[in-house]
Formats: structure tokens, sequence, C-alpha cells
């Protein structure tokens, strides 16, 4: 088996090492050994609306014992493209990943030949000696029978137990190995989030101690149908979602499908939501019972101080923010902004950093963390390690790309055939949550001068909006027509950089750095050439 390559300091190290191995085979063996990694990765968890709040266990375990990134986002706003984001490092349109669907590339054929053998986990195992274990929701689509059914097992890993489709609690299927077992809905021994945490330890307890491990655990929570284990379901009863001044507003100066939104929202939509977000608080309590387990474990086994673990969610989520009821898939903070907290070796307790990281970083940071060679990677993501460590004078960036292609048939929805062809995830008030055109891409920038998000939809209006999160941290007001126009056509041209962008190049200096050049030149003179930029995600 090949080896992630090593540093000549690091070769001499290691005959160092050897040579004290056969002195002290323990002693030595926990000296030389790689640091070990666990990814814990919720569902639909948001950071901007108290999302962090009910896990009490996993802020003591983690963010006081290591860092929490404050600015940490998801290249696209929705499960499949993000997880997809997570696994190769790669921007949607480099992994070609644009919604929840076979269509939409979410665990087809396609991309368990172009992409899986390529995905990081694939790497630890195949370059690096890992020892790779995943549990949980893995892709949406993924167990469907057009593309393999459970008996797919991806690539690169050595223990498979992946829910069939999406999340989950009760009454699901997993693939054990490639093996369908079925589970019901006793919640002794089907409770979703509680499986995961106990095939974690038994993975803990029965793993080999010879090789380093790397662990991802993707639970259902707190995902739809938000269903809470027992002891937990009258959790939270006062609790009401956020009040916060983009609430049950209407959305003016927005793309139409935000505008669409009926203002104000019904009593009744209002109540729905406000039972989603309690019930999303409950499911999490679980998760905060996983999180303490697994570390307690790991400390049982003397392996905590050389473990990374790291935690996050694959996008954010809203609860009737410009008066859409509840989903994610919009470009504004709730939804694209997510929790990352990570600690382990050489990371210092009780940290916040302010750079601007997005889950592409995920794959490079925990290769670099193996000692793989970045430069051997078609990743557009950059390793975190360096902040990890607290590296003085690190060159970072301050901008990075959103993309979303929207879901919608061109058939009218039968519960609501006044709104036409394109619409998708209504509620019975006739406000829809996607369309086939709620396409866009977005700049999101955050330098020391600037907190922006710039935003193109490819729509026959080419609608565009642009907000300045330093004065509008909510993003009420629209200010397209009247921001600068030199700033909108620098963000215009660096939004068709990064939409053409691939590895290295998405790592280039943005609209406000010392080392952007810009040459009005190159600007598109039409939107044509604007909108097939768009569609070419698409396959």
């Amino acid at each position: 088996r090949r080896r992630c390559a090593m540093s000549p300091a690091a070769v001499v190290q290691g005959l160092a090492l050897a040579a004290l191995l056969v002195l002290s085979p323990a002693g030595a063996a926990r000296q030389a050994r790689r640091p070990n990694v666990v990814l814990i990765l919720t569902d639909d968890q948001d950071v901007c609306l108290g999302g962090m709040t009910p896990l009490k266990k996993t802020n003591a375990l983690i963010a006081q014992k290591g860092i929490t990134f404050l600015n940490a986002y998801v290249p696209s706003a929705l499960c499949c493209p993000s997880r997809a984001s997570i696994l190769t490092g790669k921007y949607p349109h480099n992994h070609h990943v644009v919604n929840n669907t076979l269509e939409g590339n979410c665990s087809s054929k396609l991309w368990q030949k172009i992409q899986e053998p390529y995905t990081f986990p694939a790497l630890l195992k195949t370059m690096c000696g890992y020892q790779t274990f995943f549990a949980g929701k893995y892709l949406n689509e993924y167990g469907a029978e057009d593309a393999g059914g459970v008996g797919h097992v991806p690539p690169g890993w050595s223990f498979w137990y992946a829910l069939e489709k999406n999340s989950k609690y009760y009454n699901y299927t997993l693939s054990v190995n490639g093996k369908a077992r079925r589970h019901g809905e006793n919640y002794s021994v089907d409770y979703l989030t509680d499986v995961l945490a106990n095939m974690s330890l038994d993975f803990l307890e029965y793993k080999s101690n010879f090789e380093p491990f790397f662990m991802m655990i993707s639970t259902p929570a707190p995902h739809s149908p938000w269903t809470a284990a027992p002891q937990y379901t009258k959790s939270f009863q006062n609790v009401s979602a956020p009040r916060n001044s983009n609430f049950n507003i209407h959305g003016k100066n927005k793309h139409w499908l935000i505008r669409q939104a009926k203002t104000p929202m019904t009593n009744s939509s209002v109540q729905f939501l406000d039972d989603a977000y309690r019930k999303r608080w409950q499911t999490l309590l679980s998760v905060d019972d996983l999180i303490e387990k697994l570390v307690k474990k790991l400390e049982l086994n003397g392996e905590l101080d050389n473990t990374y673990i790291f935690y996050t969610s694959d996008n954010g989520f809203h609860t009737g923010q410009f008066s859409l009821p509840i989903d994610k898939r919009q470009l504004y903070e709730f939804d694209i902004k997510v929790p990352l907290l990570v600690r382990g070796p050489g990371i210092k307790p009780n940290q916040t950093n302010k750079m601007l990281v997005a889950n592409i970083d995920l794959g490079p940071t925990i290769l670099d963390i193996a000692g793989y060679d970045l430069n051997k990677t078609q990743m557009d993501g950059m390793s975190l390690l360096p902040l990890l460590r607290g590296d003085k004078n690190v060159t970072w960036r301050s901008d990075f790309l959103v993309e979303y292609q929207g879901e919608g048939y061109n058939g009218s929805d039968p519960t609501c055939p006044g709104l036409g062809p394109g619409v998708t995830h209504c509620f019975p008030d006739c406000v829809c949550e996607d369309s086939y055109n709620n396409t866009y891409a977005c700049v999101r920038t955050l330098s020391t001068s600037w907190d922006l998000q710039y935003c193109e939809f490819d729509d026959r209006e080419v609608f565009v909006e642009v907000y300045n999160l330093t004065a509008d941290p909510h993003q009420i007001n629209n200010i397209a027509k009247t921001i600068d126009q030199e700033i909108l056509e620098k963000m215009n041209y660096r939004l068709m950089m990064l939409q053409s962008c691939s590895g290295a190049t998405c790592r280039t200096p943005g609209v406000f750095d010392p080392g952007y050049r810009f040459d009005p030149r190159l600007m598109f003179s039409n939107h044509g050439v604007r909108a097939r930029r768009f569609s070419g995600q698409s396959l």
C-alpha cells in the first residue's frame, strides 16, 4: 500500500521512531501514528438563527476545546450539492451535482464513475493507509435502483453504514457494507441518531490499532421529519423561531420567487414554522449525546489527544425570513452559513476565527493533516491547517462562489395552478420555496474593507441582488441599483472568473485584494453569454 508523501525531516523522524519501536513498541507506536480525524455532519443545521444553542455538550467538548469559525459557508445551500462539495473539495460547477435528483447528478452513475474515486476519503484510504468509517446519510439519491441500489459501496470506505435516500429517524434501510438492513420504529434499537452513535463506538472498540482512522458520521438531525427521541419530545416548550428584522416581511427588490411569498404569513404558517423550529432543536439533543459518547470513548482509548474532530452542517435553514416558511436553497446568510467547530492536536482552546472558509476546504484540510500532497489533487478549496495551528501572516481568500440551479418542472403545481409552470416545494397557501429559474450565482466577499454579496440570476430579467452586510446584516435592502458602478462591474467580472475556475484558479485574489487585476475589456458584452455560462452547469 502506498503511503502519503513525507518530507525528508519526517522520514528522518520516522526512522528514529522506528528504532524506538524495537525498544518500546506501545509508546513508540503512539508517538509515530499520524492523527486520526472525525467529521460530524448534521443535516440542515443553521447557525444564523440559533441552531447551535441546544448543543451544550458539543460546545463544551469541541468549541471550548478548540476553534469556532465565525464565517463558514457552503457553496450551495442544498444537501446533495453541498455534500458533494465536502467529499470532492470542489465547487458544484466542477463536481456537476446541481440538485437533489438523479437527473441533477445526485449519486448518479456518472457521479460514481467520475467523482467518487477521487473523493478525499478514497485518497485517505488508498494513498495514506487510513482505515475509513462512514455512518449515516450520504447523498439524497444514494440507494436508488437506477444507480446500483444499496449494493453500491463507494470506493474509499473500509466500513460502510449508509442510509438509503434521505434523512429519516425510524423505518429506514441501511447499506451495511453493501447489504440491506431494515430498521423499524423501536426507539431502543432503531432511532437513527443513536444507531449511528452505537456503530461509531463499536468501530472505535474493534478497529485496528495499527493504522490511523477517519470517521464521517452524518446525522439525520435536524432535517425533517424532526422526530425527537422520546425523552426529548417535551424539551424547549417555550421556544419559537427568532423574530429577526427579516422575519415575516415582504422581500421587496428581490428575485420574484422571494417576492411571491405572502406577507404577513398566516397564523397557521407561523405556528407551523414555530413547531418545526422547536422540533429541530429537540432532534439535536440526540446529536449532543452522540458527541459526548464519542469524545468519552476516544478519551478512554487514549486517542483523543491525537484526533481532530470537525463539526459542521451541509447547509443552513430559514424559518419565516422574507415570509418564506421553512426550507434552504436561497442565497441569503441564513441558508449558506453553517457552524464549523474544530478541536485537535496543536489547536489552542476557546478560539474564534473570522476568516472566510467554505466546506470545499474540509477535504484539503483533512488530506493535509494526513500528510498528502495537495498539489496532486484537483480540489478548489484550501487547507485550514495553517489557521488551525494559528500560523502568523497566512495569506487567505477574501471571497468565494455560491451557485445553485433551481429545481422545477414545465408543468404547473396542481395545488397552485395560478402560479404557472416551473415552481416546486409549494405550501398549501401557494408560497413556493423553489423554481426552475431560481438559478443563481454569487460572489460572497469578506475583506478588511467590504462585507458584500453580489448575485446574478439566470432568468429573463437577469436579476441582480447586492447586499452590504456591514450596514445591512439581515440583507433587507438590495443595493444593486445604487452601489458604485465600478464595483458592480468588478463583481460581475469576478463572478465570471469564479464560475469558470478550477483548482488553483479558484484561489486567485478577490476584487478588494491588493493583487487583484481587472481589465474592463474582458467584460461580457451581452447577457446571452452569461446565460450560457449558467446552463453549462446542468447535465
